[in-house]
């Protein structure tokens, strides 16, 4: 199957594996009133750093991993943040702070223990526990 569809995955140093035809829709939960338009300044950067963050968006556009979209609100609040690491490859992150304020708030995001446990005892066979 890997052999296959070789295309679909990225293997070491490679660009991403793409494949075509499945949109991957997101959906964030927000706490009504939804949020307004927030417009926040980038970030200030050099033209150097201006031209690397280009180079991070512009390669997955070409490959058809992203693509641009209309005006989003959600978009306006997310800042491009470049991380650069000591050996001078750099990747693109987005500051999503701002989301916070709106998002709905989990509770118990992870499953109690003791619930956990009590559900295990009445099983006969235990193979792998997360």
């Amino acid at each position: 199957m890997l052999r296959k569809n070789r295309s679909a995955f990225a293997i070491g140093e490679e660009p991403l594996g793409k494949i075509k035809g499945h949109n991957i829709e997101l959906y964030l939960d927000v706490e009504r009133p939804y949020p307004p338009i927030v417009r926040r300044p980038p970030y200030p950067a050099s033209l150097e750093t201006r031209k690397e963050i280009e180079k991070h968006i512009n390669e997955p556009l070409e490959m058809d991993v992203i693509r641009k979209i209309g005006h989003n609100e959600i978009v306006e609040i997310i800042t491009p943040v470049l991380i650069t690491w000591h050996d001078g490859k750099s990747r693109l992150c987005g500051d999503f702070r701002a989301l916070n304020n709106y998002r709905k708030v989990d509770r118990y995001p992870i499953p109690r223990i003791p619930h956990s446990l009590d559900k295990l005892a009445k099983e006969t066979y235990i193979t792998k526990m997360d």
